[in-house]
């Protein structure tokens, strides 16, 4: 049997084709910069192991004994100089499957076609170059906008279509593309491990529907019911669509620019290799969106875009941060009710729930950190009542949790540092003692310089929302 392996299985795409995989009883190897973010999500039969594209030995150990890998990492969320960061990891992933005699790798990319790509399309396609360089057999697929419940199309769709009945949209919305569900998506990737090929292969896949964007968001309203003007202005500034995009939808500035630097090209298929060697049928544009629509419907997605570790950028590490002392601050309250009671209260912050005390000052941070290319408070929960660790929820992502006793969350903002806020709930004899802890470990001058400068307001609202926490309860 194949040995598999999967890197960016805490994505969109890699975590819908991890569960596929488990499903039919494949045994998998994951690799994770944060193994323990991934761990809760996996079946028993998968193997997490800790790797990074940026540190080549933790790849040449983990590669070991596969067959065919699955490359899903790619540098959106990352700040300007992501190009080079693909390129590297890229070089290290293929280094590292060639040493290890890998005999396939397969990977997922954009489509698209022209002279000027974006600088995000030109980079997915150099990636692809630089892991058929490697010598090992790569299968690229090149993949036109993915519809799926969770998907990073579907949300930006649903967010305008939703939320905004006169739609003014960017010259973007004449170009044309071809989607496809990610249901298909995921046979296409599927169907590499039978491939019976030793060459390498690009194959651009998308469904059998060509349309503007303009008639993709038409499509989606017609289904909701939805009453939508659409009016298209000449006006093309990708910092400050970002940016509009952000105030409508889970998408924050920097990956919106990226984006609509990327939508301004045509994503149709040109080469039809894909029909030839594979027997797939992708769904009509009308079908995909109507089969995310049903998945909305549940509680929340089997997998969404927002939960990558790398929807956010990098992860500043404590080995290479130059951090100063640690800053902590701790608010208590005694309660009456029984420690259960006030940790599911915990467990249900933020989202639609919001954070119980002065959401408006929660609402402006957002607003501020997606001014300044943070994630902002558009990515709310997975589930309305349930964590899991490495969960997002809001500006934070779930780094612990201990049923009845303990919640760390970690900071995804904006910050001169790093922050984490972490409720603990201890059993007293006539009741319970919750208690927050802030801290912070500053960057430099600017960092504790933002933490003295916040700390009133810090006090302010910590402590009122301890006590809407004990009232709620």
């Amino acid at each position: 049997m194949n040995h598999i392996a999967i890197i960016g299985a805490s994505g969109y795409v890699g975590g819908r084709l991890l569960r596929r995989l488990e499903r039919e009883g494949k045994h998998v190897t994951c690799l994770a910069r944060n193994p323990s973010y991934l761990k809760p999500h996996i079946s028993n039969s998968t193997t997490v192991l800790e790797a990074d594209t940026l540190d080549r030995a933790s790849l040449f150990s983990s590669l070991k004994g596969i067959h065919t890998a699955f490359y899903f990492v790619h540098s959106m969320g990352a700040k300007k100089n992501f190009e080079p960061l693909d390129r590297e990891g890229a070089k290290n992933f293929g280094d590292a499957c060639r040493a290890n005699e890998v005999k396939r790798i397969v990977y997922l990319g954009g489509l698209s076609h022209g002279p000027k790509l974006s600088a995000h399309l030109r980079s997915r396609n150099e990636v692809g170059e630089i892991l058929r360089a490697s010598g090992v057999q790569t299968i690229e697929f090149r993949s036109s906008m993915i519809i799926g419940s969770g998907s990073l199309s579907f949300e930006l769709m649903r967010g305008l279509v939703e939320k905004l009945p006169i739609l003014f949209a960017p010259c973007w919305v004449r170009s044309m593309t071809q989607p496809i569900s990610v249901e298909d998506v995921i046979e296409y990737l599927l169907a590499t491990l039978e491939l019976g090929t030793s060459e390498s292969k690009i194959y651009e896949i998308g469904g059998p529907d060509q349309l503007t964007y303009k008639q993709l968001l038409q499509e989606y309203a017609r289904q909701r019911n939805l009453r939508r003007w659409i009016i298209p202005i000449p006006l093309c500034f990708p910092r400050f669509w970002s940016l509009w995009l952000g105030l409508f939808t889970p998408v924050f500035a920097r990956i919106g620019k990226k984006l609509i630097d990327g939508l301004k090209n045509a994503t149709v298929i040109e080469d039809l290799s894909a029909q030839k060697d594979f027997s797939i049928q992708p769904k009509l544009v009308r079908e995909a969106i109507s089969r995310a629509l049903t998945n909305e419907d549940h509680e929340f997605a089997e997998t969404r875009w927002m939960d990558s570790m790398s929807s956010k950028g990098l992860l500043r590490r404590m080995d290479t941060a130059r951090l100063g002392p640690r800053f902590v601050a701790q608010f208590s309250l005694k309660s009456g009710a029984a420690p259960q009671q006030i940790f599911k209260v915990i467990q249900r912050i933020g989202g639609k729930q919001g954070w119980y005390y002065a959401n408006f000052l929660w609402r402006l941070r957002g607003f501020i950190d997606l001014l300044v290319g943070g994630v902002g408070m558009k990515r709310g929960r997975r589930h309305p009542t349930e964590l899991e660790v490495g969960d997002p929820i809001d500006l934070w992502r779930v780094e612990a949790i201990q049923e009845g006793k303990l919640l760390r969350l970690q900071s995804e903002m904006k910050l001169p540092g790093r922050a984490w806020l972490q409720f603990e709930v201890r059993e007293e004899k006539a009741g319970s003692m919750i208690l927050l802890t802030a801290i912070f470990d500053p960057l430099g001058v600017s960092g504790r310089n933002y933490w003295y400068f916040f700390g009133g307001f810090h006090w302010f609202l910590f402590r009122g929302l301890l006590r809407s926490i004990v009232k709620r309860a």
